[in-house]
């Protein structure tokens, strides 16, 4: 019944920027943490970013420095902005929401390819 809306990525070249966005129709959105995840074309899914209820905010080693992690709750979206790219940024981008109450559902966008190339 949630619905997570997945917008942005596709083709840029090495060095550019990107911004993703994802919009979630549920009431309990401020109590979720927000995070992004990808799969590499081998099929590798990596954890990128999250924002906790609370305003915590975390990074992935490959993307610290470049990539920053917004959200905003008065529009149930968050949002992703990749700059300087790198070839090996390639992959499907996931929006996902993760339950911090035990209990609460787990929702996942349908994902979103990025590819960086010349």
């Amino acid at each position: 019944q949630v619905q997570l809306v997945e917008s942005g990525g596709g083709l840029v070249q090495p060095g550019g920027n990107l911004s993703l966005s994802c919009a979630a129709s549920d009431s309990r959105f401020s109590a979720y943490e927000v995070v992004w995840y990808r799969q590499t074309p081998e099929n590798q899914r990596e954890w990128v970013a999250g924002i906790t209820p609370g305003g915590a905010i975390k990074y992935a080693n490959f993307v610290q420095g470049r990539f920053t992690i917004s959200r905003d709750n008065a529009q149930n979206t968050w949002y992703l902005r990749m700059n300087s790219l790198k070839s090996e940024d390639t992959a499907v981008y996931f929006c996902k929401l993760e339950a911090v109450v035990t209990g609460w559902p787990n929702y996942w966008g349908k994902g979103i390819p990025v590819t960086v190339s010349s």
